[in-house]
């Protein structure tokens, strides 16, 4: 009797409403807490959620007519993924993607890092809010205004660089044909006006380290290299890998804006800075196919998720702690 007791004791009979009401209790203890939420989640459920409604019309012969749910199935049904594969330029604009997107991502951690541990470990209060203000002040540029810079750089005719060479006695350099220039050209647009920013996140994780850590090591004889190898970079080290896998998410999601206003519809140029948002935005408008762009858009976020899914795996094998999921 004692030992029935004591193991219906230790496992108390649950009723079949006993977790639901559970979290009802949880939602009225900390309903101020998750009142705040609702914001976000409403967000998160319009932009994120409800849009998956629209991958049916990469399946579809969509006419605005029927709409997204009447409009009929096409047949063959991958017709629209036949169309866009017999393109011939979705590998083309793939691999540009993916290369761009890695080379922003991956430089771009790498200065904004840098420039983190560089502001740091600078004493004069001043100099150090004037200069971060100053590189935090191309993030707020629109990429039109990047773009009408871009032109007034590279132009054959007026631009600044073919200016400087021609005062010098060299031949002009016609850089808008000039394809294989322009992906250094793109990531150094990208890092200028991204690096500000980005910094910024770093260096609030570097704010968070307990200043006797690096007295300790100065106590022991660290230098200041020795200090950041050490103590700097090991602490920033679950930031740049977290931040390094929610970029890794979008990879092949290009930035539109970025690409159209710098590059816009020079066929020149298509061969290395064509991407799948811009190659998209094309066929859309010049043929009107809105099943077939349904249909990049559907392979784009494939390959999105398989990468996110491999670099995840690859994160758990280093730290599982630092892994998304």
């Amino acid at each position: 009797m004692r030992e029935k007791f004591s193991s219906a004791k230790a496992y108390p009979k649950r009723t079949l409403g006993s977790p639901f009401k559970g979290i009802f209790q949880e939602l009225i203890r900390n309903k101020a807490l998750y009142s705040m939420t609702i914001p976000g989640v409403v967000l998160l459920l319009l932009f994120n959620y409800f849009p998956l409604f629209g991958l049916l019309v990469a399946f579809k012969n969509f006419n605005f007519k029927d709409g997204i749910f009447a409009s009929p199935w096409s047949q063959p049904l991958f017709n629209n993924f036949e169309y866009l594969f017999s393109s011939g330029s979705v590998f083309r604009v793939t691999f540009n993607t993916l290369y761009l997107n890695f080379l922003f991502i991956l430089l771009g951690i790498v200065f904004q890092v840098g420039l983190a541990l560089v502001f740091n470990e600078l004493a004069g209060k001043y100099f150090k809010k004037i200069t971060q203000s100053m590189m935090f002040l191309p993030h707020f540029l629109s990429w039109i205004v990047v773009g009408v810079i871009a032109y007034n750089l590279f132009s054959i005719d007026t631009g600044v660089f073919n200016s400087l060479l021609s005062s010098l006695g060299f031949e002009k350099v016609n850089w808008y044909a000039t394809p294989w220039m322009w992906p250094m050209i793109m990531v150094a647009f990208q890092i200028w006006k991204a690096t500000g920013y980005g910094m910024v996140l770093y260096l609030a994780a570097l704010s968070g380290v307990d200043p006797s850590y690096y007295e300790a090591a100065k106590i022991d004889g660290a230098n200041k290299w020795q200090q950041i190898r050490y103590i700097s970079i090991p602490f920033l080290t679950p930031t740049i890998i977290i931040l390094f896998l929610l970029s890794i998410g979008k990879i092949m999601n290009a930035d539109f804006g970025m690409f159209y206003s710098i590059v816009g519809d020079n066929a020149a140029l298509y061969s290395t800075v064509d991407v799948i948002d811009t190659f998209i935005f094309r066929s859309l408008r010049t043929n009107g196919d809105i099943g077939m762009a349904s249909a990049a858009g559907f392979y784009q976020s494939i390959i999105s998720f398989a990468v996110i899914v491999f670099c995840n795996k690859l994160v758990k094998r280093y730290d599982k702690e630092s892994a998304l999921f």
